[in-house]
């Protein structure tokens, strides 16, 4: 009958395995080399140009709605020209470059105020005719005055019958409006482009157009990069990349220059699916920085072929330990009993199998087994009778040999899985990556400011819009608002006693005490959810009055409630790991990761970084970075941290909040952790493939071995009592057997008093349990 399994299968796919894993250093860490640009410092460099993109299309964005918002809130008269109308229609302020009123299905230009809109390339008439509620805005280059954003708005102005002179009203006819009514047009608002947010060192940022010519560039210390001969291929490079690659990001190396390596990293402004394209597929942000290029690298092949090596050996010597000293004897028993059964029996010429001696093994169960088998061959044979076969005793056996190997395999896997190739954080992590990390830290608290500051200007502008308005237009403009802005968790107005008087929204966590003045506070400082207000008084022509008297100039506020879910969405980035924005004393008001309200930062190094961004009073302090080498959770290795302040001017400056940031610096790609990595993983498999294969051998050969062990003495004893049944098709299984059928032949000696017929006796079957 064939075996099925037994002994061999553990110990070759132990042998296979080892050598498998033995492969896995020559390749694996091998393979690892310094590059003179670590792949983490590129990666961050192109995160930096996301957040880039992302903060420009947030900007062109809040222009966009705010043209909208003030068309939409300027009551223009309705006698007015097309001139005045369009002056009371143009917002105020510096981005402003000049404007256009275009009359609706035609598209023609019926007024125009400042410098000249640059139109050419845009087809007016289709925008005109559009029924799209908001256009999207659109950067055109065509202009002599440089690239210019375009911002579209449409207003309704009310349309007299006639005007002064009598003559019918030349703008009503060009809006091809017949008799009483409301004029619509389309407001064209012409900007400049902003300058674009860039923070650290050296960095440089370009707006790139979709021909890869620059439009705009942003310094964010001192003067831009000059660009060598190669570099100036850059931008055309990355506009190309984000047309015909389908990405949306990358990085790229420039050339040399003074020692450093121009490092750029491009981030696609609009979708290149089209649902979200603003400005068309194209349009692309650069960042360019200069970084110290690595010298001499480490070689780690010289490790993982030692490694590598040194495995082989183990693998080799282990499976030929057991092979020697569990394997061979166990098949030699298998061969030996199946002689002995042979020689029992009653057929003409095998009678001699039992003149030969068992050769028992010298070591554990396969010897004590052998030792039992040659008893039972000299009691077949009526030379002795029963004699109980005693072991050596603290003798090591099978069980013993797999524990040492599974010692000798971790004596290779431990010290790759906890001791070697390790290397300090700080020397391990380059300052260009420290750098980086406090740079999108800044660029983190200037989204969170710019959002705060857009949030309060909005509700100027709501407070404007109720100024005087009776209570039902004052309701109809906070419901709009709130479902316009969703970062307003409420909204809601108080009077002069500070009573609630309108609310849209949900019930507000804290009511905020009527407060003086315009800004953001901070409403609560321990509670289960933080709670953030914006307020703005109300102008009213009656405080106005008595404030020229010094009166009584007690108005009503609008507050919106911002939600901590707003903040949440606004810290997380991508690549930065762990962010927290703190309060004044250090306390998490918002995080990208689960957290409670007020609780302190997650370990005293980061709350001594933090410290470090403080500065004296009135002043707003400088961000600050560095390697900590105590982890920011139980059980973290070291990370690469930052923290800045969140704003120096406008109504967040007096909040006192910061933003803190905190990446493992196991999880940037940098060489010394991937070979620590690798490393690890070589221990691990090496650790895993040997318990899996020494556990196997011990489940399917040592302790059948040691009940078979047991089974043979107790019979070579005088036990005849004892039914052995087998388990398994394989080595242990076929000597079970066979001694059952010698327990059967010297069963029918003792009863006769001569030789048994063990061949007429039926063996027992193959099947599972243990014996009865």
């Amino acid at each position: 009958m064939p075996l099925l399994g037994g002994v061999r299968p553990p110990i070759a796919a132990l042998l296979c395995a080892l050598l498998a894993v033995a492969v896995f250093p020559t390749l694996a860490v091998g393979a690892v080399h310094e590059q003179e640009v670590p792949q983490a410092v590129r990666d961050a460099e192109r995160r930096i140009a996301e957040d880039a993109a992302d903060s420009f299309k947030t900007s062109v964005d809040v222009r966009a709605r705010a043209v909208r918002r003030s068309a939409a809130s300027v009551r223009a008269p309705a006698s007015g020209t097309p001139k005045a109308t369009l002056r009371s229609l143009l917002p105020t302020g510096p981005p402003v470059r000049g404007g256009v009123l275009l009359a609706p299905h035609t598209g023609k230009p019926i007024a125009a105020g400042g410098e000249t809109v640059p139109l050419t390339g845009v087809d007016t008439a289709a925008l005109a005719r559009s029924p799209a509620a908001n256009l999207p805005p659109r950067l055109v280059t065509s202009g002599r005055a440089g690239p210019r954003l375009l911002f579209f708005a449409r207003v309704a102005v009310p349309a007299p019958d006639r005007n002064q002179d009598g003559k019918p009203d030349q703008a009503r006819d060009l809006a091809g409006e017949q008799g009483d009514g409301a004029r619509e047009f389309l407001l064209v608002v012409s900007e400049k482009v902003a300058a674009l947010a860039v923070h650290g060192d050296g960095r440089t940022a370009q707006l790139v157009g979709r021909n890869g010519k620059v439009l705009a560039t942003t310094a964010a210390t001192g003067k831009p990069l000059t660009l060598d001969a190669k570099d100036r291929t850059l931008p055309s490079a990355a506009a190309d990349a984000g047309l015909h690659t389908g990405d949306t990001s990358g990085s790229m190396l420039g050339d040399g220059h003074d020692g450093l390596r121009r490092v750029a990293g491009w981030a696609s402004v609009a979708a290149m699916d089209g649902k979200d394209d603003a400005f068309g597929p194209g349009l692309t942000i650069l960042t360019l920085r200069g970084v110290t290029p690595a010298k001499g690298g480490a070689d780690h092949t010289g490790f993982a072929i030692v490694a590598a090596g040194t495995l082989v050996v183990i693998a080799v010597l282990v499976a030929l330990v057991l092979w020697v000293t569990v394997q061979r004897p166990l098949l030699r028993l298998h061969l030996s009993a199946a002689r002995l059964t042979k020689g029992a029996g009653e057929m003409p010429g095998v009678r001699a199998e039992l003149t030969r001696p068992v050769a028992a093994g010298a070591f554990g169960e396969p010897g004590r087994v052998g030792r039992a088998l040659e008893s039972i061959r000299r009691q077949l044979l009526g030379q002795t009778g029963p004699e109980p076969v005693r072991p050596v005793r603290r003798r090591p056996g099978a069980r013993a040999l797999v524990l040492i190997c599974t010692l000798v395999i971790a004596a290779w896997g431990v010290p790759l899985l906890f001791l070697l190739n390790r290397v300090p954080a700080a020397q391990a992590v380059p300052a260009a990556a420290v750098a980086d990390q406090q740079a999108r830290t800044e660029a983190t608290a200037d989204r969170v400011r710019q959002s705060l500051g857009q949030s309060h200007a909005d509700l100027a502008a709501t407070a404007s819009a109720i100024a005087g308005a009776p209570p039902e237009r004052a309701a109809q403009v906070l419901r709009r608002e709130h479902a316009d802005h969703p970062t307003y968790r409420s909204l809601y107005m108080l009077d002069h006693t500070g009573a609630i008087v309108l609310r849209a929204g949900k019930e507000p966590l804290r009511s905020l005490a009527r407060p003086t003045g315009d800004g953001i506070t901070q409403v609560n400082t321990s509670g289960k959810i933080p709670a953030i207000a914006a307020y703005v008084q109300i102008p009213t022509a009656k405080n106005a009055k008595n404030a020229d008297k010094g009166g009584d100039t007690a108005s009503a506020v609008v507050v919106a409630e911002i939600g901590v879910d707003a903040l949440n969405d606004l810290v997380a980035r991508p690549g930065l790991g762990r962010v927290w924005l703190t309060d004044e004393h250090h306390r998490v008001l918002a995080a990208s990761v689960g957290f409670q309200a007020f609780q302190s930062l997650p370990s005293r190094a980061l709350t001594r970084l933090v410290a470090k961004t403080d500065a004296a009073p009135g002043g707003a302090g400088s961000p600050a970075s560095a390697v900590l080498h105590a982890g920011t959770a139980p059980g973290a290795g070291p990370s690469v941290a930052a923290a800045a302040p969140l704003a120096q001017t406008g109504p967040a400056a007096g909040l006192g909040w910061r933003v803190v940031s905190a990446e493992p610096a196991a999880a940037l790609k940098l060489a010394a952790y991937q070979v620590q990595s690798r490393t690890m993983l070589a221990g691990l498999l090496a650790l895993a493939a040997g318990g899996a294969c020494l556990s196997w051998l011990h489940i399917v050969v040592v302790r059948p071995l040691r009940t078979l062990t047991r089974c043979a003495e107790r019979l070579a004893d005088g036990d005849r009592r004892t039914v052995l049944y087998p388990v398994h098709h394989d080595e242990c299984g076929s000597v079970t057997r066979s001694l059952e059928l010698l327990r059967q032949a010297l069963v029918e000696r003792d009863r006769g008093g001569g030789r048994a017929y063990v061949a007429s006796v039926p063996a027992p079957s193959f099947q599972r349990g243990s014996a009865p």
